[in-house]
């Protein structure tokens, strides 16, 4: 039965094809089959043949034993789901699992998802309430952010943009700072000057159409003016896939439209200087180490974080990470879910993270095993980042950035080298303190939301809040 089990790849196949942006027919034709052939392999009618396996691994250029032998993805989704308290009285087991996902793939899918929409409903009912008054109005931010994380922080066609525009710019054999500025006068008619940071007036970059010049401010470290250099030619050379990318009509506001497209160009550029293909396989080599990374490819630790979110091409996929920067109140200025970890809307993270504690060890990268209420496990490395100008007295932000992913992914990293991280104790943590039902956590701000508060003048716990749990 379990080979039979794993010649059936349905959502595994439906996964790959829409990643690629595909429709059956167009597959089909890549195969040399028919497209009700793929069809019914995908509704798990037919198994997948070791002739096509390699046909679609040839021509998709996949690793065979990560498509054919991984588990599904599903599989594990649906035990989160249906571990729920709330199916306790259905006496649900792995075996009544393993069974639906085997004779009913799409139906099991949907029911993951229906978890998934159920459990984001509950989170977006008590954050609105946390959010106080006017909470329910479109947050264009949130929009941006939401368009984000629903692609997954990947965009193939900017990435395949970013490599083409790479590989013109080390054919010129010049720094990447050169070739860039060479490609702006010869394509676009635009001198690109490095200015006094008086001259540029606040600025760390600006298009200055009347006198024909890109400026970037010298207050920027190398790192920085060379990601707006490229920036810049994002925005002059890829307009169309952007506006492709972010279309208008998957956005209620204006402002939310601009601000992903905004990050778009930002994914672009980065795909200009970290190219998919030599990036990918530096990550491999160097186990994932960000500050090699950012040595090798002439990029700042936050740069390379930021990339590694973005690793998603079928067939080459790194590990799946989230990402958080916050400054030293807490305040979160830049997240991405990867689908994994539910970050709240308002409100800062957890303090027992210990991202918090980067800023009294500046620059060292700390590690931690976090564990949410609901029995998810992950593994973090945090550090802190300087932002703003150079010199003596100049405005300075100092915030710290976490990665983190899921636990079983940890042997990748060079981080968790030597650390037993499946035995090792994790820090319980919450989403954040309005969120969380920990009842012993003395490190509580506020009393959970969906909990009764209990008010004893007569005795004093050693949590902030004693609450009810009916």
């Amino acid at each position: 039965m379990a080979n039979q089990r794993s010649t059936f790849m349905g959502p595994r196949l439906r996964r790959l094809r829409r990643n690629l942006g595909l429709t059956q027919a167009v597959m089909a034709g890549d195969l040399e089959v028919s497209p009700s052939y793929i069809a019914l392999i995908e509704r798990n009618h037919r198994p997948m043949s070791a002739d096509l396996l390699i046909r679609l691994a040839e021509t998709y250029d996949l690793d065979i034993a990560a498509f054919a032998g991984a588990e599904d993805d599903t599989l594990a989704q649906l035990e989160a789901a249906l571990a729920d308290p709330v199916f306790s009285d259905l006496a649900i087991g792995r075996d009544d699992i393993r069974d639906l996902t085997s004779t009913n793939p799409a139906l099991s899918e949907a029911v993951a998802a229906l978890y998934q929409r159920y459990r984001a409903s509950q989170r977006a009912v008590m954050e609105t309430r946390a959010g106080g008054a006017g909470a329910d109005a479109k947050d264009p931010l949130e929009e941006a952010r939401d368009f984000i994380a629903k692609a997954r922080n990947y965009f193939p066609e900017l990435d395949k943009a970013g490599e083409e525009t790479a590989l013109a710019l080390a054919a010129a054999r010049r720094t990447p700072m050169e070739a860039i500025a060479e490609r702006m006068k010869n394509r676009h008619g635009l001198e690109l000057r490095i200015l006094p940071a008086d001259v540029m007036v606040g600025a760390y970059r600006r298009h200055d159409r009347h006198r024909g010049q890109i400026a970037i401010s010298e207050a920027l470290d190398q790192a920085s003016r060379l990601f707006q250099a490229a920036l810049q030619l994002a925005l002059l050379e890829l307009g169309d896939a952007l506006d492709a990318a972010a279309p208008e009509a998957q956005f209620e506001t204006e402002a939310g439209r601009r601000l992903a497209r905004a990050a778009l160009a930002n994914y672009a550029a980065a795909a200009m200087l970290l190219p998919y293909g030599r990036f990918f396989e530096s990550v491999n080599e160097l186990k994932y180490d960000i500050e090699s990374l950012g040595r090798r490819f002439g990029a700042s630790f936050e740069q390379i974080a930021h990339r590694l979110t973005t690793l998603q091409r079928p067939g080459s996929e790194g590990v799946p990470f989230f990402f958080l920067r916050i400054d030293a109140a807490g305040n979160v200025s830049k997240r991405f879910t990867a689908g994994v970890f539910p970050f709240a809307r308002y409100g800062g993270s957890c303090p027992l993270w210990n991202i918090h504690e980067t800023f009294r060890m500046p620059h060292k990268i700390v590690s931690q095993i976090i564990q949410l209420p609901d029995g998810e496990t992950y593994f973090s490395l945090a550090r802190t980042i300087h932002g703003g100008e150079a010199g003596f007295a100049a405005p300075k932000a100092e915030r710290a950035v976490a990665l983190g992913c899921e636990v079983k992914h940890a042997k990748e990293l060079i981080y968790a080298s030597g650390l037993d991280v499946e035995n090792a104790e994790p820090t319980p943590i919450g989403v954040t303190c309005r969120l969380c039902p920990r009842p012993s956590c003395a490190a509580r701000a506020h009393p959970p939301l969906e909990r009764r508060l209990i008010i004893d003048e007569h005795r004093r716990m050693a949590t902030p809040f004693s609450f009810a749990f009916d």
